[in-house]
């Protein structure tokens, strides 16, 4: 056996870490090829298990996985599917066997909390006691370590990639990237294999689902689409066959929730290692306690069980082919990742949905961690610059609220990210002194049915007529896929950024509805959208036109004022309706009603700003006002160009 040599004088080595949610892995280059890094006992599998002992100490892995039977209250797993969540999230009630705890005052009640002895912890420092010990493992083997490339399902929203970062921070790790663990995957398998071509990774893991369809070309990552449920995997299957055998051990129909926090222990744990029993053979057999007798589940049995749960990635898996206007007869591979994987009734099911057999020579629970340690290689500087180029994409549209509720999109879905955009807003009433930015991110047509992520308000825009104030949203996705808007005021440059944060992740009820409902109802909300837009702007020539009426009303002949009048009134009559054609059909009758009269306002309005004023004067006002209209057009241009 060789021993590598450790040279003191060497610079920190950069590491990929697979922080999973049922087991976690850490790699890094050897050599010029990506290896995991094992323990003192030569395992490269932590278990993402964390036990918190009588001293409050955090014993992590197999010893913590040994101890979750015997005291399963102070043990945490599967905590990957509660980073980002809330407190009242129905998927948060319904995993594991934690004493969840009320949040105190002033704490935020959209943070998952839960009882460990005598201390409160979240899913960020669960997470951030793994990821110590996979630092510490690196530690053992490279002595120096320096930053690290962090896997996350491409699902992942702003809040769970945020909870990540946190629990990378506790951990004392600098964050190098968060790597979509799809993309992770195409990393290791197309510089381990040298192939080109057009792939869909299917990542199957213990808490999540990811479905990615790229094209790898010569170092060139192109991911053309993505999909997936942020909650679903191999836990879902564990308590199908957990309430199996929990029916099979109390004699009766019983589910997981009402079962004391023992006896879900010992049927998840048990339901786990069936699970794995049967990758391999036809029947397992369990012990059951107290004398019960045995429990036994056929291959078949496990398939007829899990058949739901695995045709859900179905449904990702067709939608982000539709997106990236690819069949299956056009790829030329499906790269198999996840533990999940495993199980012959996916591997089955992903020949016969993409009609291919799926490849899997890499290790799906190695290849993620292999690839990030690869990309983490490049990005410390050790690599060649122009080995890999990673073009990832959004899973999800953002955009912000405008008037009256509608979804204004600045940055659509499956955009390549990093990336940015700029888009132009004004002012609705006259005299508005600020701007609420509320951001959305999904695909319905109205704020309403998105999903809300962040507002905040730009203050101290001086009082201006409707139209005048000029607003420019930047919105700006990091390479990590963090979302950061900027909102500025171009005439007088008051301007305010904020990191989004959101207080909570998304459900898979919420992902899934989110895409789905944006077909579903696709015609009903731009219908439900044009009437809006038709009434804002009905709403703003009304207040216009009376204004006026008021101001000018000298101007007007005997037979206009009752026309325009009229007029208004059946436009305001149009506004209380459903009609969006209505509404704009009235407002260009209203339109060609006032045009006479607004042709002798606009007469009246040049005579009083020319008069007592010489050519001289005029022109330099007509140039100044040409140098606004530029900068504004400049600023529309560089829209039109993102």
């Amino acid at each position: 056996m060789l021993l590598e040599i450790y040279d003191p004088k060497a610079a920190p080595r950069p590491i990929g870490i697979d922080l999973g949610t049922t087991n976690s892995i850490v790699a890094r280059m050897r050599d010029d090829e990506p290896v995991v890094i094992v323990d003192c006992n030569q395992a490269w599998l932590v278990p993402s298990v964390v036990h918190f002992d009588d001293r409050g100490v955090a014993i992590v892995g197999e010893d913590a996985q040994r101890l979750g039977s015997l005291d399963p209250v102070n043990t945490f797993a599967s905590v990957k599917r509660l980073m980002g969540r809330g407190a009242d999230d129905a998927e948060t009630k319904r995993l594991g066997t934690y004493a969840f705890v009320a949040p105190a005052n002033g704490e935020n009640a959209n943070t998952v909390r839960f009882r460990a002895r005598d201390r409160v912890v979240t899913p960020v420092e669960v997470s951030a006691e793994i990821l110590k010990k996979l630092k510490q493992m690196a530690v053992d083997e490279l002595q120096r370590v320096g930053g690290a490339v962090i896997t996350v399902p491409a699902y992942f929203d702003d809040a769970q990639r945020q909870a990540t970062k946190d629990a990378a921070k506790l951990a004392g790790l600098e964050v190098l990237r968060l790597l979509n663990e799809p993309t992770a995957a195409a990393v290791a398998y197309g510089l381990e294999k040298k192939q080109n071509g057009l792939f869909a990774v299917y990542d199957l893991g213990g808490g999540t689902f990811d479905i990615t369809i790229l094209r790898l070309d010569d170092g060139v990552f192109e991911v053309k689409s993505t999909g997936g449920d942020s909650q679903l995997g191999g836990d879902d299957m564990d308590r199908a066959v957990a309430e199996k055998l929990l029916t099979a051990l109390l004699g009766h129909e019983a589910q997981l929730a009402t079962a004391s926090v023992e006896v879900k222990r010992f049927a998840l744990d048990a339901a786990r290692r069936i699970k794995h029993g049967l990758t391999d053979a036809n029947e397992v057999e369990v012990e059951l306690p107290e004398g019960k007798g045995t429990f036994r589940l056929s291959r078949a049995d496990l398939d007829a069980l899990i058949r739901p749960i695995v045709e859900k990635t179905g449904v990702a898996c067709r939608r982000a082919l539709r997106d990236a206007g690819v069949q299956p007869k056009e790829l030329d591979g499906v790269i198999l990742v996840g533990g999940s994987t495993r199980v012959p009734l996916v591997r089955t099911y992903v020949r016969e949905l993409f009609g291919k057999d799926p490849l899997a020579d890499i290790d799906p629970e190695k290849v993620v961690a292999l690839g990030a340690a690869i990309q983490a290689h490049q990005l410390a500087g050790e690599g060649p610059k122009d080995e890999i180029l990673l073009l990832d994409v959004l899973p999800l549209s953002l955009g912000i609220e405008t008037m009256g509720g509608v979804a204004e999109k600045v940055l659509p879905r499956n955009t390549t990210i990093p990336t940015g955009a700029r888009q132009i807003f004004t002012t609705y009433a006259d005299n508005q002194t600020g701007f609420v930015v509320h951001v959305v991110q999904g695909e319905r047509e109205l704020a309403a049915d998105c999903r809300s992520l962040a507002n905040f308000t730009l203050k101290g825009i001086p009082p201006m007529p409707a139209g005048m104030a000029r607003l420019e949203v930047t919105f700006t996705v990091d390479a990590d896929g963090l979302l950061k808007v900027a909102a500025k005021e171009l005439t007088t440059g008051i301007e305010q950024t904020v990191e989004v944060k959101p207080s909570y992740g998304l459900s898979e009820e919420e992902v899934e509805a989110m895409l789905m409902a944006a077909l579903d109802h696709g015609e009903e909300d731009l219908e439900a959208r044009r009437l809006i837009e038709e009434r804002v702007e009905a709403e703003r020539v009304i207040i216009a036109t009376t204004k006026a009426l008021t101001i000018d009303a000298d101007l007007l002949e005997a037979s206009e004022r009752e026309h325009i009048e009229t007029a208004l009134k059946e436009l305001a009559e149009a506004i209380r309706g459903k009609s969006a054609t209505v509404i704009h059909a009235r407002i260009e009758m209203l339109d060609q009603a006032t045009k006479p009269w607004a042709g002798r306002r606009m007469d009246r309005a040049v005579a009083r700003a020319i008069a007592g004023k010489n050519v001289e004067s005029i022109e330099s006002d007509v140039a100044a006002a040409k140098g606004v209209d530029e900068h504004v057009l400049e600023h529309q241009r560089a829209r039109e160009a993102d």
